[in-house]
């Protein structure tokens, strides 16, 4: 990594902005986030920034503008390539995960895109996931913002901040962060499961007294 930051910052600053861009949106929309994660490339921009060799004006939005708009590319694949895209077979040991995220989205929707926004795998999987599952585009679209602009300004300018230190900025924030939302979330896929499970049996319930057999006083 310390040979790509040398490249950048030996750019000029359009090209800086330019391969920044191009990461972030790539994580999202072509799953690069499984190779190189999101938080290091817009890390990476505050570095450059704080460099002197971009404006952190600039990186800021186009960091945000590359997290958004890479996450509504990935919706639309995951919209049209669903099923045939959850079949790769490079999926195939993260496929319970990958159920029950579809699951979680389904019924937490918006707050599962949100806070998938700041872990590694969800953050490269979940617009897709979005899309597979016909989430309303609307509200994709609303939560997507809010992750994308609370990600893209945070990482940015802990980079901006933390100038050369970027390497264990990136590590740290991304594994402490990624600890914190995969608690919340595997929390939240046990509440809906335990719903399911209680709203499965009330219907059992339901429908085994509406099907009982008559008595045999109600025959005479």
């Amino acid at each position: 990594m310390g040979a790509i930051v040398e490249a950048i910052l030996g750019m000029p600053p359009l090209a800086a902005y330019l391969v920044v861009f191009a990461l972030v949106f790539a994580e999202d929309a072509i799953f690069v986030g499984f190779v190189i994660p999101g938080e290091t490339a817009a890390v990476l921009g505050g570095v450059v920034s704080s460099q002197g060799h971009a404006n952190i004006g600039i990186m800021v939005p186009l960091v945000v503008l590359a997290a958004i708009v890479g996450d509504t590319v990935g919706y639309e694949i995951g919209k049209h390539l669903g099923p045939r895209l959850l079949g790769f077979r490079v999926f195939d040991r993260h496929r319970k995960r990958l159920e029950d995220a579809q699951a979680f989205l389904r019924r937490k929707g918006g707050w599962a895109v949100f806070l998938g926004r700041f872990v590694a795998f969800f953050r490269a999987m979940m617009p897709a996931l979005a899309g597979a599952s016909q989430m309303h585009y609307p509200r994709f679209v609303a939560f997507n913002a809010l992750g994308g602009v609370t990600w893209g300004v945070g990482f940015t300018l802990l980079g901006y901040v933390a100038g050369a230190s970027y390497d264990v900025v990136a590590k740290a924030a991304g594994r402490d962060l990624a600890a914190i939302v995969l608690v919340i979330v595997v929390i939240g896929i046990i509440v809906w499961r335990v719903r399911k499970n209680r709203s499965e049996r009330r219907k059992e319930r339901t429908y085994r007294t509406g099907h009982q057999e008559p008595s045999s006083e109600d025959d005479s």
